[in-house]
């Protein structure tokens, strides 16, 4: 697919999520990596921005230069933030909140702490990245080494073959302790995520490293 091609797709794939506000976001392609540049008024509509790309057909890598900036606001105060954060993972009944630990330092929120599984460490990004006056956030929640499974292999490869858009064959998966390695090609960027997600599903995995790559 032409570059120009694709940033039409991009632009008009931008323009018609109704959580993004297209007109202050700069697309360029170059040899189907895309450039994102401007300005968003809060980190959600920042990550809804990549991900709505990403799920663009033809897309092989995203490099991002978006920044959030409160619209009509100086901000909201580091302390203030920190507590409406714990407030949200308190309320979330997906995140053992006692064991999540939060710091923000100018909008840049740092989550640290230990779980049992990856779907909690993501439910507490999820529970904090919505909040106004984050602008960035660094997410170091680590797992648990719940166990050294036997079966981490067979449970991905499982995962994999309820996928039909992919041919679990195509994908190598290499494992050392709980580290997963994933390589290989899929058609969309979309089924490199889903291949990455299968692997975080499997229990005792502590690690992911993903190297599929998307076809040209």
């Amino acid at each position: 697919m032409q570059d120009q091609n694709l940033k039409s797709l991009i632009e008009s794939e931008l323009a018609w999520n109704p959580s993004v506000d297209a007109t202050h976001i700069g697309v360029a392609v170059d040899k189907a990596v895309v450039t994102l540049s401007g300005a968003v008024g809060t980190y959600a509509e920042k990550m809804a921005v990549e991900r709505t790309v990403l799920n663009v057909k033809g897309v092989q890598g995203v490099a991002e230069d978006i920044t959030v900036r409160p619209f009509g606001d100086t901000g909201v105060a580091d302390d203030e933030i920190a507590k409406r954060a714990l407030r949200s993972l308190e309320w979330d009944v997906v995140v053992p909140a006692d064991s999540i630990q939060v710091r923000v330092e100018n909008g840049l929120v740092n989550l640290s702490g230990e779980v049992d599984w990856q779907f909690q460490r993501d439910a507490a990004a999820r529970a904090v990245q919505n909040l106004y006056g984050v602008v960035a956030l660094n997410n170091h929640i680590t797992l648990k080494n719940r166990v050294q499974a036997s079966d981490i292999h067979k449970r991905i490869g499982d995962a994999l073959d309820r996928q039909a858009r992919i041919d679990s064959g195509a994908i190598r998966v290499t494992i050392q302790g709980g580290k997963v390695s994933l390589e290989g090609k899929v058609k969309a960027w979309a089924d490199r995520s889903i291949i990455e997600r299968a692997a975080w599903s499997a229990a005792g995995v502590t690690s992911v490293e993903d190297r599929v790559t998307v076809a040209a």
